[in-house]
Parts: structure tokens; C-alpha cells; sequence
């Protein structure tokens, strides 16, 4: 794939709800891990494995947010590129001096 690791896969996860607490027990009783604790990448492979579905949902979704911004960027960079085309085409030229030409 690509070289960049996101950090957060490596980060442990801690039992704060009852929900966490039977995800860290299920992924460790079918990972092992040596020293006992459950990442956040062991969690993301077994659900790869167990609940394709349910990641392929957050994907798409992520993906969808992440089109529909990239959009709304690109027309608000439009939008200010007119503004500053119209603020330069509005403003009035100075004025030469009536003079001698050299």
C-alpha cells in the first residue's frame, strides 16, 4: 500500500464501557496477543475478518464526507478567486498626471 502509518493503530484500547470491554475481551481471546493488550489495529483486522461489512460501511461513508468536502472546498476557493477578480476589476485606475511626454 503506502508507506504512512497512522499512529492511532498502534494505540492500546482501554475497557471504558461495557461494549469496549467484551471487544478487547473477543479480539484478545482470538489475537493473543504476547503482552496482553488489545490495539486498535488488532481490533480493525478482526473486525476485517469477522464484520467486512460493517468497516465497508464506515469506509464509504468516510469516503462520501470526504468527496462532498473536497467539493465544497474547491467552490469556496472559486468563490473568493472571483471576489478578488471583481474587488481588482471594480477598482477605479489612478488617474495620470497631464503632463509633457519625455
Amino acid at each position: 500500500m503506502n508507506d504512512i502509518e497512522n499512529p492511532v493503530l498502534k494505540e492500546v484500547v482501554t475497557n471504558e464501557n461495557p461494549m469496549k470491554e467484551w471487544l478487547i475481551n473477543y479480539v484478545g481471546e482470538t489475537q493473543k496477543p504476547p503482552d496482553g493488550c488489545v490495539t486498535v489495529e488488532m481490533i480493525v483486522d478482526t473486525m476485517t475478518k469477522e464484520f467486512p461489512e460493517f468497516l465497508m460501511a464506515l469506509a464509504e461513508e468516510n469516503w462520501i464526507r470526504g468527496y462532498q468536502q473536497a467539493i465544497a472546498d474547491v467552490e469556496e476557493g472559486e468563490k473568493l478567486i472571483r471576489e478578488e477578480l471583481q474587488t481588482r476589476v471594480s477598482k477605479p485606475k489612478p488617474k495620470r498626471k497631464k503632463g509633457k511626454k519625455k
